[in-house]
């Protein structure tokens, strides 16, 4: 009852008390009495009051059940927030496996540039021993498939980052503890105080590892790395679920960010450890990185499978939604049932488009084959200046992955792919006046950073709009498979673009012979034709949604659950994976074997 019927009720009662009274002193007869009328009043008014309680205690009743609601709800609302945090100890293997990836990306593309050759490897075997240590990446589907559907001591996630990471130390600590990659360098005469190796005679131990165990090592350690990363994708695409609309896609942001942070670090120094300790320090951290994450590993917030299936009940018991915990509960499915669910998911419009859109994009981005060798061949750039521009170029990937997510996060995708597109014409243009040697008065050098360089940079910025929509496209419960298929769409298209860059140099002469003589045209005509291919991608924006409320209502339009638009999609993403490893096995068999400038 609320505090104005209890004071009504208590009025009442004491002006029929007052009433009796004063009709007894008075000698007024009580069929005369006006308290009657009042006591009937009251026998209403009680009526009135008993119906007023019993609505006052349903409404009470109702309000506690709200107040329970709401108490349940912020308790759901500080765990997902809790398992949000990159930063607590149950969720610390995310950021520091792609920290991981990156840093241990930088470090081995150092080593196999250099450390094969060392060993008296052609050019053809040096990029058979790259190709292999980065065909693993191909597979990144398998990786997800096994995650989703194949649960580990009862764990669908956590066991296969924690073997994803097991198998890369082993890998690695093998070639270390069973080979001898110490190196030692003699002064060859030409340099008196020559401390680099391009003035050394490098001796190489007899017991020093053989080409065939270095490639094959590699090639099961980027099993190990990739498995992992894959896996640490899918439990980042669970746990993108839970975000706030205002901060959705931060979560993949800051993950994204420690990556390039890694790739950046450790290109950076990769090179003067290599030049000055020798390869043993380059080996030894690529054994002990992964180490260094499995005790965060082991801590990973992830019920067992059994524990998640009966938390998932008793949350629906108290009214609580699937995603309480960290990591929800998702039926285990067959893999016909998941292949199943992933073709509907491909069928969709809300898929189709804007991947068919991702594909062309990155397949477009044809860049001059030709570049390097006018850099070296008429522009006298050395190897220490290429490194300089590889190494600022990761410095710059850096800082657009923070500039998205400082300043961009909430922008329009459209906007920012044409906004990068239109920057790129003109960083290509840069690229014509250089061939022509208008260089604005700065050095070759310092304009060919700007143009290489800040190239980077817009594709730091538009990378993670990229992977922001892919992760929005993942189904429940199949987020390994679906996320890895998204990043195989396109990564299978930035395999393809180079044989096409490679394709093109048959069109006019920018072989070095030309270059040496001074015949540019060549080469300028190829750079014009790829700067009109890379900008091209503006004729098909209209296929990118601007943003993840247009992404889910294309899945209202026509057309959305075609199976013509789902099969044409599998089939490119299969034939590309088919092309990719193709490209791979020509690489390893005939390396150059698509033609060279």
């Amino acid at each position: 009852m609320s505090l104005r019927a209890s004071i009504a009720v208590c009025e009442t009662s004491c002006i029929d008390d007052w009433c009796r009274t004063m009709c007894q002193e008075n000698g007024v007869d009580k069929s005369n009495c006006m308290c009657q009328e009042q006591h009937e009043s009251h026998d209403n008014r009680d009526d009135e009051s008993q119906s007023l309680l019993t609505t006052n205690q349903f409404v009470s009743s109702y309000t506690d059940e709200q107040s329970k609601g709401k108490r349940r709800r912020s308790t759901q609302s500080k765990t997902e927030l809790a398992s949000l945090d990159l930063w607590r100890l149950q969720n610390l293997a995310i950021p520091l496996s792609y920290l991981a990836v990156g840093t241990l990306q930088g470090l081995f593309r150092t080593f196999l540039n250099v450390y094969p050759l060392n060993l008296g490897a052609s050019e053809a075997q040096q990029t058979t021993c790259s190709t292999l240590a980065t065909l693993p990446a191909a597979f990144k589907i398998i990786y997800g498939f096994s995650s989703d559907l194949l649960p580990l001591f009862g764990y669908r996630r956590k066991s296969h980052l924690f073997l994803g990471w097991v198998l890369a130390s082993v890998v690695m600590g093998s070639l270390w503890l069973t080979s001898n990659l110490t190196l030692q360098r003699l002064d060859n005469g030409t340099s008196a105080a020559s401390t680099t190796m391009s003035h050394s005679v490098v001796i190489v131990p007899d017991d020093a590892p053989s080409l065939v165990q270095l490639s094959w090592t590699f090639f099961f350690f980027g099993v190990g790395m990739w498995y992992a990363d894959a896996t640490a994708d899918a439990v980042v695409a669970e746990k993108a679920r839970l975000e706030p609309e205002a901060i959705r896609g931060s979560l993949q942001a800051t993950c994204y960010v420690l990556r390039f942070f890694g790739l950046m670090i450790s290109a950076s120094i990769s090179t003067y450890l290599y030049s000055t300790v020798g390869p043993q320090v380059i080996v030894r951290a690529l054994t002990w990185i992964p180490c260094l994450i499995l005790p965060f590993v082991w801590c990973l917030a992830e019920a067992r499978e059994e524990e998640q299936q009966n938390q998932d009940s008793d949350r629906r018991g108290r009214g609580l939604s699937d995603s309480f915990t960290a990591t929800p509960f998702i039926k285990k499915h067959s893999l016909r049932d998941q292949w199943d669910e992933i073709w509907r998911t491909v069928c969709s419009r809300s898929v189709w488009e804007p991947m068919a859109f991702i594909y062309v994009f990155n397949l477009l981005q044809v860049s001059n084959a030709a570049w390097r060798q006018f850099l070296v061949t008429v522009l006298g750039f050395t190897e220490a200046n290429l490194n300089t521009l590889l190494v600022v170029s990761y410095v710059l990937v850096y800082f657009g992955t923070i500039m998205y997510k400082y300043c961009l996060l909430q922008t329009s995708w459209r906007l920012i792919y044409q906004g990068c597109l239109v920057l790129n014409l003109v960083f290509s243009a840069m690229q014509l006046l250089l061939i022509r040697g208008h260089t604005l008065g700065l050095s070759p050098f310092v304009f060919a950073l700007g143009d290489d360089a800040f190239a980077e940079f817009l594709n730091g910025v538009q990378f993670l709009p990229t992977v922001i929509m892919m992760v929005s496209l993942c189904p429940p419960g199949s987020e390994g498979a679906s996320y890895a298929m998204f990043t195989t769409v396109m990564n299978s298209a930035l395999m393809i673009s180079p044989a096409i860059s490679s394709l093109l140099l048959g069109i006019w002469d920018v072989s070095k012979d030309a270059l040496e003589k001074g015949d540019l045209d060549g080469l300028f005509n190829l750079s014009l034709l790829t700067t009109v291919i890379q900008i091209s991608p503006l004729l098909f924006l209209g296929w990118l949604p601007r943003d993840r409320k247009e992404l889910e209502a294309l899945a209202s339009k026509p057309f959305s659950g075609s199976p013509i638009g789902g099969g044409i999609f599998l089939s490119v993403l299969f034939c590309s994976m088919a092309w990719t490893f193709v490209v791979a096995i020509l690489n390893i068999v005939r390396p150059n074997w698509a033609g060279g400038s």
